[in-house]
């Protein structure tokens, strides 16, 4: 065998490996772009909060009007990059929000936070909020975009895997070894040269893949864009019901991180230490289970794996994550292994990314723009059903509702109906990806 037919032969194993992981190749320094952004723009989150109160917010009420600010840009940004992807191109709203990250960060730290200027940093942080999604879901909407309709929920395994890597488990992970050796301070300023670095690499590696362009037909303005990503919810019921369910994937872990940590610290006795490691073990869990049922949903079905590890299975977990460890005590391996088994499903909700960006052909942006608003709404949602049940009912009251409103999501899953066309697509990518994998199987080995 010559030494060309070697080459050739390892490049057609490596491009077989890639695939067959579901990693779509044209995009993968996106993928490794993401997760370095999202580590930088994490390094800050286990410590903003009482750094902003002792730093010109002068109290932890103020730190938390900024930080609360900030949720909000979060969840307009969540919002704005989809329907705004739909007409610019994701290309452009990642280089917005690459430069809008930079340049505000820098303003917070040469300026905002040396003045110590509580209404500067108010404005200044919270503006910044915007950023990181029109990053981050600019890019999964070119995700959306440009992977083969049969391979859909692997492409956004990997996108949640490098999201949620960087945010905020490995951000946290560098800056509790840097904060150490060099400050809090200084600390800032790696992030910021990681957002950077990570800016670079996803938009110089992107440079030559298909799907970064515009979205929308030519006759789609700007505005009727930012319009429909709003009116699909109503024109398209679907899609509606499909954000509903989205916010019943995150709104319960929001809303147990509000009395979960009186629960395990305290009436467990496992103390605050031993409560942010169940949140890190649940973390870490959901990292590599998004991966896992991005692809498994691809193989076993979009909508089998949504109601039954998803919803259902995410209905189980919460309920085993308050009520074991209550029953067996100062068990902490229990705690532990709930913790993960909750992080683990919460990964089977992955597919309803891509559901939402096939039931509404032609409008893939404003569906994601609706899906992200879904996200962030889980935000606030979580913590008032806890404001509003946790005395009447108690914490196992308010757990068994957030259980409910799982086994009600499930329910809703046969309703996620995607459109024939789309499905059409969907079966024929299959179709052609079986034979190719055929003649690959068939074909004489290179140099007999």
């Amino acid at each position: 065998m010559s030494a060309t037919t070697n080459v050739r032969a390892s490049g057609s194993a490596s491009q077989g490996i890639i695939e067959k992981l579901g990693l779509p190749r044209p995009l993968i320094w996106g993928f490794v772009g993401l997760l370095i952004f999202m580590i930088g723009d994490g390094v800050e989150s286990g410590y903003i909060a009482p750094y902003l109160a002792d730093h010109g917010a002068g109290t932890e009420t103020n730190a938390a009007v900024i930080i609360s600010v900030y949720g909000l840009l979060v969840t307009l940004g969540s919002w704005l990059s989809g329907a705004l992807s739909d007409v610019w191109g994701p290309r452009r709203v990642m280089l917005i929000g690459l430069v809008v990250w930079v340049v505000l960060q820098v303003l917070f730290l040469s300026v905002a936070l040396p003045t110590e200027n509580f209404m500067l940093m108010l404005v200044v942080y919270g503006l910044r909020g915007i950023a990181y999604p029109f990053f981050a879901y600019g890019f999964l909407v070119w995700v959306l975009g440009a992977s083969p309709a049969h391979r859909l929920g692997s492409a956004v395994g990997w996108f949640y895997f490098a999201f949620t890597g960087g945010l905020p488990t490995l951000g946290s992970l560098v800056a509790s070894g840097t904060e150490p050796i060099i400050g809090q301070y200084a600390t800032f300023w790696v992030a910021l040269g990681l957002v950077v670095l990570g800016g670079v690499v996803t938009l110089v590696g992107l440079r030559n893949a298909q799907g970064g362009g515009r979205q929308a037909p030519p006759e789609i303005t700007t505005g009727r864009s930012l319009v429909n990503s709003v009116s699909i919810a109503f024109t398209s019921p679907r899609v509606g019901l499909g954000c509903l369910v989205r916010v019943v994937n995150t709104a319960p872990q929001f809303g147990l991180f509000v009395f979960f940590p009186t629960v395990f610290a305290v009436d467990l006795g496992f103390g605050t230490s031993g409560w942010l490691r169940l949140v890190f073990i649940l973390g870490a869990a959901n990292i590599f289970a998004n991966l896992f049922f991005g692809v498994l949903s691809d193989r076993l079905g979009w909508h089998r794996t949504l109601r039954w590890f998803g919803c259902i299975g995410s209905a189980v977990a919460v309920l085993l994550f308050y009520f074991l460890p209550q029953y067996v005590g100062d068990q902490y391996w229990v705690s532990a292994v709930c913790a993960a088994l909750f992080g683990i499903t919460l990964a089977g909700f992955t597919p309803i990314s891509v559901l939402m960006s096939l039931m509404a052909p032609g409008q893939k942006g404003a569906s994601i723009a609706v899906l992200n608003l879904g996200a962030g709404a889980a935000t606030f949602v979580g913590p008032l059903i806890v404001a509003i049940f946790l005395a009447p009912l108690g914490a196992g009251g308010v757990t068994v509702i957030f259980a409910a409103l799982y086994v009600l999501a499930g329910v809703a899953v046969r309703w996620l109906q995607v459109p024939e066309e789309a499905q059409q697509a969907v079966e024929a990518g299959v179709a052609l990806q079986t034979l190719v994998e055929d003649e690959t199987t068939t074909a004489p080995h290179p140099g007999r």
